[in-house]
């Protein structure tokens, strides 16, 4: 055995060990394994990506920041590099950008496994996410239009106080013309801040068994919309029916009903997911 297959061989007993430490959370044992592992063959992305985990589960988010980095210069394509790598941006709250790496995250995650856990938990990851990137944005413009909007009515009232003093005789005008300036002037901002309200999510945009928004949604022949794991479990444990129209129904009917998950997108795009996830 040559030296490089020697020390490939140590390494991956180190990544054994380290696993072995990381499920008895010793993850400080477990970092250890896993850098000596790093030592003898750094061009292993899994050695990188099962360090990060450890450093995640310690809060320690510089480092998970690092390792995922050092992950994905080898392969771009690992889902659970991306994933914690934007984790670790949003906690620098850098949200559009860890919002990026969590989107790839799921997008590589469907291509690889559509049904697998990770894809279920990246989803709910970036929907937190968004709302908090919509959070941050519309308390930053609340707070703008609130300033302008003073300023604004400070304006009106100094101008009402000049006009006054030199409107003798005609201040019962005057006021009743400030008072319709300061209405006009509530409404245009009350209209500005409509954007920023929270919207309620349409029924249609809604999975008839969950009530919940789609993520993966899917049509069958008779016309009527589902969540695909939702309609599969149904078609596995329940029976091979429509749940609605009770027709005969096989899982290879379902088709991706792309008109609705672009509808999906437009609204969490156009109100930056205004929702709170669990």
């Amino acid at each position: 055995m040559g030296p490089n297959a020697a020390a490939a061989k140590q390494a991956e007993q180190l990544r054994i060990d380290g696993n072995t430490y990381f499920k008895k959370d010793r993850f400080g044992a477990a970092i250890d394994a896993y850098t000596e592992a790093i030592t003898l063959c750094p061009n292993v992305p899994v050695y990188w990506t099962n360090r990060a985990l450890c450093h995640l589960k310690r809060n320690d988010w510089e480092r998970v920041e690092e390792d995922c980095r050092k992950a994905i210069q080898l392969d771009s394509n690992l889902v659970k590099a991306h994933y914690m790598l934007g984790l670790a941006l949003l906690k620098r709250q850098e949200h559009a950008k860890g919002i990026r790496e969590l989107q790839k995250a799921l997008d590589l995650g469907r291509g690889a496994d559509p049904k697998g856990y990770m894809v279920e938990e990246i989803w709910q990851e970036l929907a937190k996410a968004k709302y908090l990137e919509w959070e941050c944005s519309s308390t930053k413009r609340s707070w703008e239009l609130q300033s302008l909007k003073e300023a604004c009515e400070s304006a009106l009232k100094e101008r009402h106080f000049l006009d006054s003093s030199q409107m003798e005789g005609f201040v019962d005008d005057a006021t009743t013309t400030h008072l319709e300036q300061l209405e006009a002037l509530g409404k245009i901002f009350n209209k500005a801040a409509e954007d920023d309200t929270p919207a309620e999510i349409p029924d249609f945009l809604c999975c008839k068994i969950t009530l919940d928004i789609f993520h993966d949604p899917v049509i069958t022949p008779s016309g009527h919309t589902y969540e695909r794991a939702v309609i599969l479990e149904h078609l596995k444990k329940v029976g091979k029916f429509d749940p609605f129209t009770r027709q005969p129904l096989q899982p290879s009917q379902l088709v991706p009903n792309l008109a609705i998950k672009e509808a999906v997108q437009a609204f969490l795009d156009k109100h930056g997911w205004a929702y709170k996830v669990d």
